[in-house]
């Protein structure tokens, strides 16, 4: 099928969904493998799974000699899978250069690896070292620019020439940089950090996990089933994309990804019933993004913030559904408003898949539903509930004979697994250099002290400028080194000024995803443009406004913590957030849109904003104002209705 993007402002050409994943999700752009060579590299990925599965439950190796194994196999398959350039790729190619870069990253960390235990006993580095330890970053950091891209490498970047210039007060410069190679190579404080020891011991099974469970045609049976629920309504595909797109986000960590995937069938549909370009493809690339902040996934930084908070992982999964069901509730009330303001319709009966058959496919489900209770209820680790759920994932597919998982699909899904890891990883070791080079140079106290004295007392002023860091420091870098960056530099600022730890790291961690759809870096809109032949960056304006619950629920949650199950009174109390919280995120996207029953005069906009943020800060008193003034707007609006109608007749 194909899709188009603008090249003037009346001409245009095709583009197809392959080349949309390649300009927006570096992770699409890799080499061509045919034939025998083919053969020789789904090989080696899929053996690296498979090492992955045997280190995470039977070896017992010393941390360093893990993670430097772990690394050196990433940068092997990770030059041989990404290539330097964008564009059409030679089949069977890998240049000299390339192989060079290759070699000599591995060689650096399996270096290190042979050595470990030398190294760490040894707290000083010789020269050769510091010349392996160069090596190793530099190759890493290239392969970061093929597979992630430029944002989260210009960001240690700057850090790094701070660090060497004014960060580290020895007066040797040479000295400077041995301190910063072995803080940021031979230590626990830079890439061997938490980020990628989280990866390598929970995350990769979980990417495996993803790449058996996509092969069971699960993401289908959520388009199917979301189609079947409510496409019929009033502007039913956008209405679909959302559903769609909160069933995707449990087992999905792209929002680029997603917004292409689900995006292909539920744009079109979107354009044929009446919604603007711009607004179909916000209304996707929005709900696509949610996927991220859906539990249990939660795009693979849900471990992260359990290992960094210290909390067990299925504590993070039962606190992120509220929040993330009261994103998804914007994003479907806006949808919702923008049909009835167009007169929009939904799909006819025949264009929609009949719910009885889709019910007897429901097994599908089954894998995702074993992870979750394995997560929840099992004294095992939740690496060995990721396995089992593999494992049920094969037996499901047996059920379907146009997805069964063959021995050859399960040799594909393993490698599939391993070059899903490579972005992950690269970017949770960059995210470990920046990391690292906060904590060296002392920056995160700087920032702190900086937000502090422009906020005073004032938590909300607090709340509103580490908002904007997170939006700046995570445009373009990954979900797990986006939270990586934002639980190192923004979640002690808010700890500090009161807030739960909890909260204060999911707080970082919404709006470090809300990167992907705000100007100017908003990749999933602008991927979600691409389909819809629509103006980019109207689209990712239009993304912000749909998204609004992504820019209060956070504020809810830290300002009243209970949203998260954080000191509440019992569960009234958190019904009571809940309510409130949705009336307001009701009140403020009607707002926005200009509509509830009938077009809204500007003062009836302005009440309800007002009314709506009352709502969502924590008080009975701000509650029953809030609640008053969007009931009033509502009342006012259903007299308006009530008068057209009785004109028109």
């Amino acid at each position: 099928m194909a899709f188009f993007k603008k090249k003037t402002a009346t001409e245009a050409e095709p583009m197809d969904l392959d080349s949309i994943m390649k300009k927006y999700d570096r992770e699409s752009t890799t080499r061509v493998w045919e034939g025998v060579p083919k053969i020789v590299v789904t090989s080696i990925l899929a053996l690296f799974s498979l090492m992955c599965i045997y280190v995470t439950f039977f070896a017992t190796w010393l941390d360093e000699l893990r993670l430097t194994t772990f690394m050196a196999y990433i940068i092997f398959i990770g030059y041989m899978v990404f290539p330097a350039k964008r564009g059409t790729q030679r089949v069977n190619y890998m240049p000299w250069y390339d192989i060079v870069l290759m070699v000599l990253g591995t060689g650096a960390f399996l270096y290190f690896a042979f050595n470990a235990a030398a190294i760490v006993a040894n707290y000083k580095i010789t020269t050769l070292e510091v010349i392996v330890g160069v090596v190793g970053i530099v190759a890493l950091v290239e392969l970061c620019r093929r597979s992630v891209g430029l944002p989260i490498i210009i960001v240690a970047g700057v850090l790094l020439v701070y660090a060497l210039a004014f960060g580290l007060h020895n007066p040797d410069f040479f000295k400077r940089i041995t301190e910063s190679v072995r803080i940021l190579f031979y230590s626990k404080e830079g890439v061997l950090s938490t980020p990628v020891n989280v990866c390598s011991k929970y995350i990769v099974m979980f990417i495996i996990f993803g790449a058996f469970l996509e092969r069971t045609g699960v993401a289908d049976f959520f388009i199917n089933i979301a189609n079947s629920l409510v496409g019929r309504f009033s502007g039913g595909p956008a209405k679909v994309a959302v559903v769609a797109s909160a069933l995707e986000g449990m087992v999905s960590g792209s929002s680029v990804a997603n917004t292409v995937g689900s995006g292909a069938v539920t744009i079109p549909l979107m354009k044929k019933t009446g919604y603007k370009p711009e607004f179909a493809a916000a209304a996707e690339a929005s709900a696509s993004t949610g996927g991220q902040i859906m539990p249990p996934i939660m795009g693979a930084a849900a471990f992260l913030m359990a290992e960094t908070v210290g909390v067990p992982y299925s504590n993070i999964v039962v606190r992120a559904i509220l929040p993330a069901l009261l994103y998804f509730a914007g994003v479907f009330i806006t949808v919702h408003l923008e049909a009835k303001k167009e007169g929009l319709r939904g799909l006819s009966k025949e264009e929609l898949p009949r719910l009885i058959p889709l019910l007897k496919k429901s097994y599908l489900l089954l894998p995702l539903i074993v992870l979750i209770v394995l997560v929840g209820t099992s004294t095992r680790s939740i690496a060995y509930a990721a396995v089992i759920a593999i494992g049920v994932s094969i037996v499901v597919s047996l059920f379907n004979k146009e997805n069964r998982i063959t021995p050859k699909r399960i040799w594909e899904a393993l490698a599939a697994g391993a070059q899903g890891m490579i972005t992950v990883a690269v970017a949770c070791g960059i995210a470990g250099i920046i990391a690292g080079l906060i904590s060296v140079t002392g920056l995160a106290y700087m920032l702190f002290n900086g937000i502090v004295s422009v906020a005073g007392n004032h938590l909300i002023i607090a709340l509103f400028l580490t908002m904007l860091c997170c939006i700046v420091l995570g445009m373009g870098v990954p979900t797990t080194a986006n939270y990586c960056i934002m639980a190192a530099t923004c979640a002690p600022i808010l700890v500090q000024m009161g807030v739960p730890m909890l909260a204060a790291h999911f707080f970082v961690f919404y709006f470090g995803i809300v990167a992907d759809l705000t100007p100017p870096v908003a990749l999933a809109a602008y991927a979600g443009a691409a389909i819809a032949q629509a103006n980019p960056m109207k689209t990712a304006i239009t993304s912000t406004k749909l998204a609004i619950g992504a820019f209060i629920v956070p504020y809810v949650f830290a300002l009243n913590p209970a949203m998260l199950f954080i000191g509440t009174n019992g569960v009234w109390d958190v019904i009571l957030i809940v309510i409130s919280s949705l009336i307001g995120i009701f009140g403020v996207s009607a707002a926005l849109e200009g509509y509830i029953l009938e077009h809204m005069a500007w003062y009836e906009r302005i009440i309800c904003i007002v009314g709506g943020l009352a709502l969502i800060y924590p008080g009975l008193v701000t509650d029953l104002i809030g609640l008053a003034l969007v009931g009033a707007v509502v009342a006012i609006q259903a007299i308006k209705r009530s008068k057209n109608n009785k004109a028109v007749a």
